[in-house]
């Protein structure tokens, strides 16, 4: 276990919208969960604030668990996975909240194990088999130097940090990335080779188009006790096309990482 893992203890609470398994130590906490939202105090909402139905004794209000609104049943009727918020089991949503939360369950569901390096079905066997004996493995460049260095990249269990591993080690924490840069090969029919830029931190998301593969990435990041920008460059590894689709899709994972953070950056 890294030092960045040693504090992941977990407690299950009990909140008026269920269950919830969160980190005893909020310092622990996932940079991709979200904080449980203020419910609407039910003396401010006498009608549904989707189809505006007046509540009485019979047009019951629920509280949506994700934006904390209030609605009729049928505007809040579906129970959804809602692991951003460490919920134990689905948890009511209205229809607008529980559409993002079904997109967020792919994320979890398939391009966080990839980080992580969990094998999960839908899988090659020969990709199982790489990502439990050897993970996304990465020619990675610090700064301006000319050498690289071979090592393999994953997110930590409790989701803090990416760890590299190779002669050197590396625990970066997610929250001190300022920007991630994925480096892309491939072209639509007259456009010249793109790469797609994600800022976590400043600028606007821009997505990639058309067919291209995931070659490699950049990351700018700020070291404890620093101020300035460290930059790291990740090249996937020619030498096995086994390990080239492994790593493409690790890349394909943190771009996805990378845009959930940003998206929900003010929620």
């Amino acid at each position: 276990m890294s030092g960045c893992e040693a504090r992941d203890a977990k407690k299950l609470v009990r909140s008026p919208s269920g269950l919830r398994m969160v980190p005893e130590h909020r310092s622990a906490r996932s940079p991709f969960g979200l904080d449980e939202p203020p419910w609407v105090p039910d003396k401010e909402c006498p009608r549904c604030m989707q189809c505006d139905t007046k509540f009485d004794f019979i047009t019951r209000k629920h509280h949506c668990r994700r934006c904390g609104k209030c609605f009729c049943d049928k505007c809040c009727s579906k129970k959804v996975p809602l692991p951003r918020m460490c919920f134990v089991d689905p948890v009511r949503q209205c229809a607008e909240c529980a559409l993002i939360s079904q997109k967020e369950a792919e994320f979890y569901d398939k391009q966080l194990k990839v980080l992580m390096n969990v094998p999960f079905d839908g899988l090659s066997p020969l990709s199982m088999m790489l990502m439990c004996t050897i993970g996304a493995t990465f020619f990675v460049t610090l700064g301006t130097s000319d050498k690289s260095e071979l090592m393999v990249c994953r997110l930590s269990n409790n989701q803090r940090y990416l760890v590299l591993d190779g002669d050197s080690h590396y625990e970066i924490e997610i929250i001190q990335i300022s920007t991630v840069q994925i480096l892309t090969e491939g072209f639509t029919p007259g456009d010249k080779d793109i790469h797609t830029y994600t800022s976590l931190l400043e600028s606007q998301h821009i997505t990639e188009g058309g067919n291209t593969r995931a070659i490699g990435m950049i990351l700018q990041y700020k070291v404890p006790g620093s101020e300035e920008l460290t930059q790291m460059k990740f090249t996937a590894s020619e030498d096995l096309s086994c390990n080239k689709k492994l790593s493409a899709s690790w890349l394909a994972a943190m771009h996805k990482a990378t845009k959930l953070l940003y998206e929900s950056r003010d929620q």
